[in-house]
């Protein structure tokens, strides 16, 4: 650590990443910006930690594919990894044991002498939202993910922070709201449109990862027949 007077923190981005877009790495960094000068945290790793095929949500790439490509976006950045355990496991985890587990592998397995590192979910306003709705969350989850860990929100398009905070005010303490100065609503949900309309996602998420998507012909069964890339045909 530069500054051994801030707490060691760690943030885990939870997620189908099918496919992993430039917004899913940004959020990181804009994570990295916000916590550099508004906390008293100091970033030592980030994660990203694709969901198991047990989810089975549309569009979702088996497993194997998406831990590729999530290594393949990472491969030029010196803190952001990826933890296959999640995307490996036979039944669906949900988000509080999938932040147990990371607290475990780092604090415990890894721990020796030095300071504990903080563990927390690095998330989008549309999470939050859901977590405030009624019924989706039980209070149990949602005490020991935004009461034990905590939580770094990115503002996204579309979405009524406020209102949904409005529900959350027991662990406010606890969730960070990053603003978005440089607003970019880019989705995997988007992304696969474009791929169904043989439109060009070039710039939208890594070129190793069109290259990917193309060799292995993946969302073909959403309707993309050839995938384009800048005007003309080509990978994604």
């Amino acid at each position: 650590m530069d500054e051994p007077s801030k707490t060691p923190l760690c943030l885990v981005a939870c997620g189908s990443f099918s496919p992993i877009t430039y917004l899913h790495l940004r959020m990181f960094e804009m994570a990295a910006d916000y916590v550099k000068f508004n906390t008293d945290f100091e970033i030592v790793g980030g994660y990203l930690s694709p969901v198991s095929d047990a989810y089975k949500k549309a569009g979702l790439a088996s497993a194997e594919h998406r831990i590729q490509m999530c290594r393949m976006a990472v491969n030029q950045t010196d803190w952001l990894m990826v933890d296959d355990w999640e995307a490996t496991q036979k039944d669906y985890q949900t988000t509080a044991i999938v932040l147990d587990h990371f607290e475990h592998e780092i604090n415990k397995v890894l721990g020796g002498e030095r300071k504990p590192v903080r563990i927390a979910l690095l998330a989008g306003a549309d999470l939050i939202q859901t977590m405030s709705t009624p019924g989706l969350w039980s209070k149990k989850d949602l005490d020991h993910i935004l009461g034990r860990y905590g939580s770094f929100i990115i503002e996204r398009t579309g979405t009524d922070i406020d209102d949904a905070l409005a529900s959350l005010q027991e662990w406010k303490d606890k969730i960070y709201v990053i603003e978005q100065t440089v607003h970019n609503d880019i989705s995997s949900t988007k992304i696969r449109l474009f791929l169904k309309r043989e439109m060009s996602v070039q710039y939208l998420i890594p070129a190793p990862v069109i290259q990917y998507i193309k060799d292995n012909r993946l969302y073909e069964d959403d309707g993309a027949a050839s995938i384009t890339e800048g005007k003309g045909k080509g990978p994604t």
